[in-house]
């Protein structure tokens, strides 16, 4: 039975136990706020029945569900929770099936007869990448930023998409390597091209495979040096400099099953002073960086 719902669901076994521990709890924090309003509204045994049922009723069908999101999102399964709630109103009647349609997959919009780009960016920090991309596309006419995946819960990143009214999504690692790595939360979404901005984790094949040629990544060098497994950041800031280098940049690639080895489709090249240091440096990629991503990414999507 709890491999159907495993399957059903579309989780990982890590999560599917935290989901397990969600509903738990949920039920046992009901029950003892339930008691707590009967009493606090001076209900006991000789109260009329009919009151104390839809006391309880309004407890089941209210505070449960407010309940079940607030421990979905403490135990970092709010996207999993929404879903399971939205689905819950579309049967009650209050959410109909086209609204639902029209809020996941933004294209259905007969505004836009034609399909805008829909963008996911994926970013594991502070998020200033992402940002320079929310700001070029804020008002574009055929791309959109749809959502903003984050797989470091308190980054930066996640406070930037809230402010910009865009939809977030935290991931976790079993899921995303060894479950269905997110793909159905995509297409609910209609996500059909990602951007990786300072994105650690490496790349899932199935994700790669879903979207061949629709995943590009910016490298804060001039790849093929100073690619690879921990080259990023200011680890790849300190080799540079370590080298003796004269020169660095940023590398805008495709991405494929190899950690820096995509097809490179854009770079841009700074000079390296005498008197850099990694941090130095790391400001001069930043400009380059934050001048030229969305440029490029709206290049290629168009």
């Amino acid at each position: 039975m709890f491999q159907k719902l495993q399957q059903k669901w579309g989780v990982s076994h890590r999560q599917f136990w935290i989901i397990f521990i969600v509903f738990g709890l949920t039920g046992t924090t009901t029950a003892i706020l339930t008691r707590y309003v009967t009493a606090w509204l001076g209900m006991d045994a000789s109260s009329f029945w009919v009151w104390k049922l839809l006391v309880r009723l309004g407890m089941l069908v209210f505070g449960y569900q407010f309940i079940l999101l607030g421990y979905g999102a403490l135990l970092g399964q709010w996207a999993f929770f929404w879903k399971y709630e939205a689905l819950l109103l579309r049967k009650l009647g209050f959410l109909s099936q086209q609204t639902m349609a029209n809020r996941q997959s933004p294209t259905a919009n007969h505004q836009h007869p034609k399909p805008k780009t829909q963008l996911a960016i994926f970013a594991s920090g502070a998020g200033s990448n992402a940002q320079k991309i929310i700001e070029h596309f804020k008002n574009h006419p055929s791309v959109r930023v749809a959502l903003v995946v984050c797989n470091k819960p308190g980054a930066g990143v996640l406070q930037i998409a809230s402010e910009n009214g865009i939809p977030y999504l935290l991931i976790e690692k079993e899921r995303f390597f060894r479950g269905d790595t997110y793909l159905p939360v995509l297409k609910e979404y209609g996500i059909n091209f990602i951007v990786l901005a300072g994105f650690l984790w490496k790349v899932p094949a199935a994700l790669i495979e879903a979207y061949p040629q629709k995943i590009l990544n910016i490298h804060p060098a001039l790849l093929p040096k100073y690619g690879g497994k921990g080259m990023y950041g200011m680890h790849v800031h300190e080799a540079v400099i370590a080298a003796g280098e004269k020169q660095s940049g940023i590398t805008i690639h495709y991405v494929n099953e190899h950690f820096d080895e995509g097809a490179p489709v854009f770079q841009a090249v700074c000079t390296i002073d005498e008197k850099d240091t990694p941090e130095t440096l790391a400001q001069k990629i930043h400009l380059l960086e934050h001048a030229h991503f969305p440029i490029e990414i709206e290049k290629i999507v168009s």
